[in-house]
């Protein structure tokens, strides 16, 4: 794992941005016309809820890592609290018993997140630890287990309750599920010692092992798929539960052990859940091939397009993908200057809050959400159902279009010392077509503007730089433009 953009990304199972190169060169295009179409419709909505929540959130740890017996850094057992690794586990096990977030309230967040502007949320229904926060049949190790402090409550299926709330608001659902369950004795068999992440046994010398873990896993995604409404994406995680023949050299580190084959037959897995879930979009993330139906960079935003369906998933705190006292978040100019940055070169933000132990989010994270909607109220049409348009940036603008009526969008992106925008805007790529109506989104009246040889310059009146429609980025509107060099 590694720092982007000060975000600590051990939560996830990637530990490698992927290159735009390697994103086109990997992917397989979807064949399945009710796939396709719901990918479109995700590619148009643009912004996403994560988030990151379980019984690490009651000692406000790093999802599930401390768990693993790697060394990696940031993924350490509490100095002088816990020093034997066989206790550690027995009392993280046990967090489930004082685990009880009695204010969660998902309407609460539902209200928030849409008035930000997102669109879609992505739930961890069952991180690597394989504490699950949804109701299953498959182990008692589960937010509705009578051993939980919370199972008596009346919302208790944590998972159903935040879908039903965020489906009845219009937003597409995904689930966020582990392939690796530290759990499941059939994946840590408790007859071999626990070295790193990898299931601790040679799958092909213990089939019939392999083989319950394979159904336990098919058994998990189906109660999802079948008893949680309408499920629009499966994100899966833990991208070195894979196949042996499919491991890229730059994941060799930690997606290989040895030759050992921990296939769980994605495509077993993805037939039963569209099944069920016709148009469902399969995330097996990292994973090159038919069932990566979009990529994720993690953490940072690609330097350049990715002429592919794609997301990046990062924190809204600068450290961490989950709850933590005291957690510090990223400044909301950057949370927006990230999403503009995003969708000019074509992707979604998928942008992750990390529930307390008690059920809610921090004050901070609502307060960045709601500076992000102030900004989204105003320049929501430069950003859905938008495309992208080479070359996508032009100095401090970001360009993006819409799909539909093909008027482009010039970004111009806020220094922090400046609280609105410049006298000037100038273009370099693109020219408004002769006697077109140029605007800037949230103010009256059309712009002053001179194309020339090189480009065009745009005049900002004084009005709108000393009253700015909105904070942080402003929004030429093109309706009908020219390259420089004159042709459409």
């Amino acid at each position: 794992m590694r720092r982007v953009l000060l975000l600590m990304i051990g939560g996830l199972g990637l530990v490698s941005m992927l290159s735009a190169q390697h994103s086109v060169d990997g992917y397989v295009p979807e064949k399945d016309p009710l796939v396709r179409r719901k990918l479109e419709q995700w590619q148009d909505v643009k912004f996403g809820l994560f988030m990151h929540w379980g019984i690490y959130s009651q000692w406000a740890i790093e999802p599930s890592w401390s768990l693993c017996s790697e060394d990696m850094g940031w993924n350490p057992r509490e100095k002088g609290r816990f020093q034997n690794y066989e206790q550690y586990k027995e009392d993280y096990r046990n967090l489930r018993k004082v685990f009880n977030p009695t204010g969660f309230n998902p309407e609460k967040w539902v209200r928030a997140a849409k008035d930000a502007g997102m669109r879609y949320v992505v739930l961890t229904t069952k991180h690597h630890d394989g504490f699950c926060m949804f109701d299953t049949k498959t182990t008692e190790f589960k937010i509705t287990s009578a051993e939980c402090a919370f199972h008596t409550n009346p919302r208790a299926n944590i998972t159903k309750e935040t879908f039903d709330a965020f489906r009845k608001e219009g937003f597409m659902i995904g689930a966020y599920f582990s392939k690796a369950d530290w759990d499941c004795k059939d994946y840590w068999w408790p007859y071999f010692a626990t070295p790193d992440r990898h299931v601790n046994y040679d799958p092909a010398r213990y089939p019939e092992r392999w083989n319950r873990f394979k159904d336990f896993t098919y058994q998990q995604i189906k109660e999802l798929m079948i008893g949680y409404g309408r499920i629009d994406i499966l994100w899966l995680d833990g991208g070195w539960v894979r196949p042996a023949s499919n491991i890229p050299k730059r994941f060799e580190d930690w997606a290989k052990k040895g030759n050992w084959n921990q296939d769980v037959d994605i495509e077993r897995i993805a037939g039963m859940a569209r099944g069920h879930q016709p148009g469902l979009m399969v995330v097996d993330r990292t994973v090159a091939g038919k069932f990566e139906n979009y990529v994720t960079p993690e953490g940072s935003v690609p330097d350049e397009p990715i002429l592919v369906p794609w997301e990046t998933c990062m924190t809204m705190a600068t450290e961490g993908w989950s709850y933590r006292v005291n957690q510090e978040f990223l400044p909301a100019r950057k949370l927006i200057h990230t999403l503009i940055d995003n969708v000019s070169k074509g992707g979604n933000l998928l942008l992750n809050i990390g529930p307390g132990p008690d059920g809610d989010w921090p004050e901070h994270a609502y307060e960045r959400l709601k500076e992000i909607g102030g900004w989204m109220k105003v320049n929501d049409e430069a950003i859905y159902e938008t495309q992208f348009i080479a070359p996508y940036k032009d100095g401090k603008v970001r360009l993006t279009q819409q799909k539909k009526t093909k008027a482009v969008y010039a970004v111009y992106l806020g220094d922090d010392n400046e609280t609105g925008p410049p006298v000037r805007i100038r273009l370099n790529v693109i020219q408004p077509a002769p006697g077109v109506r140029v605007t800037m989104l949230g103010v009256k009246g059309e712009l002053k503007w001179e194309n020339d040889n090189e480009g065009c310059t745009i005049e900002i009146p004084e009005s709108a730089r000393s009253n700015p429609p909105c904070k942080h980025a402003w929004t030429i509107k093109i309706p009908k433009h020219v390259r420089t060099n004159g042709n459409e």
